[in-house]
């Protein structure tokens, strides 16, 4: 099998070193890249196209979650997250299989997760996004009790199509996004992370399901599992073989499809 192209990321300048140098000795490992923030984590994602991402969670600004939830489930490499977490999140991961390693970095470890990207990338090239939004969800849901009369209120909103929301149950709170706010949606398995001023809203429905919800004026499909606000799109960057990037903002760059680009070729035409 050829090497695994990895990337990796961590913001304490002493751990991403030793990750480095322990990750070197392996021979199947062919390290890419590195980034110490969020931020970069994202762009070097998009630019090197990595086949494993060691991730590290407790970064400021954005961390390990919010880098996954802000990449499309479609170029989602294969992650571990490197963490120092409490036992109830390691619970949650073990349980919608998502390969970590504790902090301090232990060799066996880091063997055994990258014998599992090995066993996983020679079946075909997934994407680690639908299992971690589990696990995200199953950590954020761990200490909250569900209460009764807010689901029916949560589901009496749901109903509400009139005012063109969506409605999202996070916890204890019902939070209602106006959807000329969200800039763009991806999808991953039973999950969908809206995208709107900054925040990224986790929501337990299929895209199929959302998109008899949206505006079909204002949102255009782009790749399988990836929708955009038209209203949002700043620049057209040209890509390889008839894909392109739209640019959203600062650091947002969604990647369009050659089967989707028709799918908004007017208004690239300026229609």
């Amino acid at each position: 099998m050829s090497k695994i192209n990895t990337l990796i990321v961590d913001d304490e300048p002493l751990a991403l070193k030793l990750l480095q140098a322990k990750l070197k000795k392996l021979p199947e490992i062919e390290i890419v890249g590195q980034a110490s923030n969020g931020r970069e984590a994202i762009s070097a994602i998009m630019d090197l196209a990595p086949d494993l991402v060691f991730l590290d969670i407790q970064m400021p600004g954005l961390n390990g979650f919010d880098v996954v939830k802000n990449l499309q489930s479609d170029m989602s490499p294969l992650v571990v997250f490197t963490t120092a977490y409490e036992q109830y999140a390691l619970d949650a991961f073990d349980i919608h299989a998502v390969d970590y390693i504790l902090k301090p970095i232990d060799d066996e470890r880091i063997k055994r997760a990258v014998h599992r990207a090995q066993q996983r990338l020679s079946k075909e090239k997934p994407s680690s996004k639908p299992s971690i939004l589990g696990a995200i969800n199953a950590i954020e849901h761990n200490s909250d009790r569900q209460d009764k009369n807010t689901n029916k209120v949560s589901q009496s909103l749901s109903d509400q199509q009139v005012d063109r929301k969506v409605v999202i149950k996070d916890r204890d709170e019902i939070t209602i996004l106006k959807q000329s706010d969200v800039e763009w949606i991806d999808a991953a398995g039973d999950y969908v992370c809206l995208h709107a001023k900054g925040k990224t809203h986790i929501k337990r429905i299929t895209l199929k399901e959302l998109l008899e919800e949206l505006d079909t004026t204002l949102f255009k499909r782009v790749h399988r599992s990836t929708i955009v606000n038209l209203n949002f799109i700043q620049k057209v960057i040209p890509h390889t073989k008839g894909e392109f990037f739209l640019q959203l903002g600062e650091f947002e760059k969604i990647k369009v499809s050659r089967n989707y680009k028709d799918s908004i070729k007017h208004f690239l035409a300026g229609g």
